[in-house]
C-alpha cells in the first residue's frame, strides 16, 4: 500500500500561473519534507497548465503531473508522462482526458464543486477527487462518485508546503511506479483520507474566505 497525496503545487496560491518559476525546485523539495512529516510514500507534482519534473527528495515516490485548466474546470492528468504545457480554457475536458489516457495516465475530476461542471460533461474520466480544502464536502462527492461510477482519491491542493497530505490517497499498487498507480486508480484499488488536525481546519477556513472574496463559484452542500 501506498500513502500518495494526488494534488500538490510547488508554489504559493497562483503566483505566475501557467508558467515555471525559480522557485518550483524548492517548492518541491519543501513539499517532500513536509510529505516525509505526515509519513506518506509520495506525491503528484500538478502545477496549473504546466508539468516539469521537479525532484521532492530521497525515498519518496514522485508522479509526473499536471492541472489542466479546461473550458468546465480543472482536471488533474496523472501517470508516467502528462502534457508538458496546456493552455489554459481550451480544452474539453473530454480532449483532456482522452489524451490522457493515450499517454498511460490517468484524468481525475479535481475539487468537482468549485467552478467546475466537468461531472457533466461527457469526459471519460478514471476518479473524482475528494479535495483538501473542502473535505466537509466529502459525502456529496461520494454521491457524485456513485452517480458517475468512479471511485474517489484524496489530494490536498497544497499551494504550501504545510497543507500537504492534508489529504491523501490510500493506493494498492503493484509497484511504486507512476504506471503502477495509475491502473491502481482505474481499478479502482484506492481510498481517500482525511486528515483534520487543528492546523488543517484553520487553513481550510483561510480559504474559503479567499474563495469568496475571489468570486470563486462555490456550490452549496
Amino acid at each position: 500500500m501506498l500513502r500518495l497525496d494526488l494534488h500538490t503545487h510547488t508554489r504559493f496560491f497562483h503566483w505566475n500561473e501557467g508558467s515555471p518559476t525559480w522557485f518550483d525546485p524548492l517548492g518541491a523539495r519543501l513539499l517532500g519534507r513536509a510529505a516525509r512529516h505526515r509519513n506518506l510514500d509520495g506525491m503528484a507534482l500538478t502545477n496549473h497548465d504546466y508539468y516539469r519534473p521537479y525532484d521532492p527528495g530521497p525515498s519518496l515516490v514522485t508522479l509526473p503531473g499536471i492541472e489542466v485548466s479546461t473550458t468546465r474546470g480543472h482536471v488533474l492528468v496523472v501517470g508516467p508522462d502528462p502534457p508538458t504545457d496546456t493552455v489554459p480554457d481550451k480544452h474539453t475536458p473530454a480532449a483532456v482526458a482522452d489524451a490522457a489516457h493515450d499517454h498511460g495516465c490517468a484524468a481525475i475530476l479535481a475539487h468537482p464543486y468549485r467552478n467546475s461542471t466537468v461531472a457533466e460533461s461527457d469526459a471519460a474520466l478514471d476518479a473524482v477527487e475528494v479535495n483538501g480544502k473542502h473535505p466537509q464536502r466529502r459525502a456529496k462527492v461520494e454521491r457524485l462518485a456513485a452517480e458517475l461510477d468512479l471511485p474517489l482519491v484524496g489530494g490536498s491542493d497544497a499551494h504550501y508546503p504545510i497543507e500537504a497530505g492534508r489529504a491523501y490517497t490510500v493506493v494498492d499498487a503493484n509497484e511504486r511506479t507512476p504506471g503502477a498507480v495509475v491502473d491502481a486508480i482505474r481499478d479502482g484499488r484506492v481510498e481517500p483520507r482525511v486528515d483534520d488536525r487543528l492546523s488543517d481546519r484553520l487553513l481550510r477556513e483561510v480559504y474559503a474566505r479567499i474563495h469568496r472574496a475571489k468570486g470563486h463559484d462555490e456550490q452549496s452542500d
